[in-house]
């Protein structure tokens, strides 16, 4: 495996200098500030990263004003309490994308942030604590108590809500295979574990914040 300060000469050289990688890099929000953050605005990011999951991004944003106003505001305990017939009434409204599945997800994870806002205070409690060193375990908990929040779905969540962690992009991958870290897209839990061990090494080299190796990863490679 390569020391990480090789990567990042490789993707200064692609982004044309170092400035220009810098602009692109993204920066973790702070305990403080994920803590304070509502439990509606988390349900709110997740929900959106579910519709935009297999559609078109562009489509979801210009309509999530009438998401937001759909589902009120993505009050946890008003979805929770939402009746089948409120599903489906929503399954028919046009001012949203009318994705029945997606739709009813929402209410599980209205009851999944109740339930972890119960035990931790918030759920932003719950995030800001979770430690850097152990993104696998988080991607297995929001995998099996959320509804629709595997494989990429949950990495953005935790990356548009300022959870410092890391994306396995097509480019991130092709680095992982690249410096022998796994031989594929990293699922078993093996494999997970051991693309945290590499991403904490490189943390340990470079004092960098995991979503910002991530990128760099990434633009080494284009």
């Amino acid at each position: 495996m390569e020391e990480f300060n090789v990567i990042y000469d490789r993707a200064v050289s692609i982004k044309g200098g170092p400035e220009q990688l810098e602009r692109l890099l993204p920066h973790p929000r702070s305990e403080r500030e994920l803590s304070d953050t509502s439990d509606d605005r988390y349900l709110s990011e997740m929900t959106k990263c579910i519709f935009r999951a297999g559609f078109v991004w562009k489509i979801i944003e210009n309509k999530w004003p009438d998401f937001e106003r759909a589902f009120k505001r993505f009050n946890p305990k008003v979805n929770a309490m939402m009746s089948d017939e409120d599903l489906e009434q929503l399954a028919d409204d046009a001012s949203i994308v009318r994705n029945y599945r997606k739709i009813e997800s929402v209410r599980a994870n209205a009851q999944f942030v109740l339930e972890v806002s119960a035990q931790h205070g918030s759920f932003g409690a719950f995030i800001a604590d979770w430690p850097r060193d152990d993104m696998p375990g988080l991607f297995t908990l929001l995998k099996k108590r959320g509804k629709r929040l595997g494989g990429h779905t949950c990495q953005y969540f935790l990356r548009f809500m300022g959870k410092d962690t890391y994306m396995f992009s097509d480019d991130v991958v092709k680095v992982l295979i690249q410096q022998g870290v796994v031989s594929k897209q990293p699922t078993s839990l093996k494999d997970l574990q051991a693309v945290q061990d590499a991403f904490e090494e490189w943390h340990r080299e470079s004092g960098r914040a995991l979503c910002q190796i991530s990128r760099i990863m990434a633009a080494s490679v284009g």
